[in-house]
């Protein structure tokens, strides 16, 4: 929010960088470099507010990344869980500190179905129908899960790997968003046994 504050704001006196969050800085020398007549004094210290304000919390995020590290190493669930394709550490810790009984799941699917990675069931005329996934539980767990899943899949697009051929498939017949959410959704059930049998992640074999 910060760094989409500071664009919008240095663009309005024709200070631009390109796109992403790395490209913050150039602005912010921009706005400490240009003369007056392009940025009044006013409007430079309330930039360069923001961009302590900006430095404070990327020191803190650092400080948070150190010790969320220091605690993964030291836990050995979060450690497995790691091992699993599209689990970083951020999203094993997640894991590990929030599902610290499994066995309260009887299986990968209803832990899926905890974090709202399963259809939601419609009924009519006596038929059962499956829709969008219900998105009942722990959102953030499902967030970190989704996005661990986009990563999967953009790999799985040029990899030959024997894991890589079931996504492929997939991807031909559904849209991309439909299979992100089934690879959250094997993810999960994969944490599951993971954390169930106290094992690493055993990739298939080719």
């Amino acid at each position: 929010m910060l760094i989409n504050a500071i664009r919008g704001h240095c663009a309005e006196f024709g200070l631009i960088a390109p796109q992403g969050a790395r490209h913050a800085d150039d602005l912010i020398e921009q706005a400490r470099q240009a003369e007056i007549d392009t940025l009044p004094d006013l409007a430079r210290s309330a930039l360069l507010s923001m961009a302590w304000q900006l430095d404070a919390l990327g020191a803190q995020i650092h400080d948070l990344e150190r010790r969320l590290l220091a605690w993964h190493r030291q836990d050995r669930a979060s450690l497995r869980l790691a091992t699993i394709p599209g689990v970083g550490i951020i999203t094993a810790t997640a894991l590990s500190a929030t599902i610290t009984d499994p066995s309260v799941f009887r299986s990968g699917r209803e832990l899926a179905a905890f974090l709202g990675l399963v259809p939601r069931q419609n009924s009519s005329g006596g038929k059962a129908r499956l829709g969008r996934i219900s998105k009942m539980g722990d959102g953030y767990l499902r967030k970190l899960l989704v996005v661990g899943a986009t990563s999967v899949i953009r790999r799985a697009r040029t990899s030959d790997a024997a894991s890589s051929a079931w996504l492929k498939d997939l991807l031909e017949r559904r849209p991309a968003r439909v299979v992100t959410v089934a690879q959250a959704n094997k993810t999960a059930r994969i944490a599951w046994a993971v954390l169930t049998r106290e094992e690493v992640y055993r990739p298939m074999a080719a």
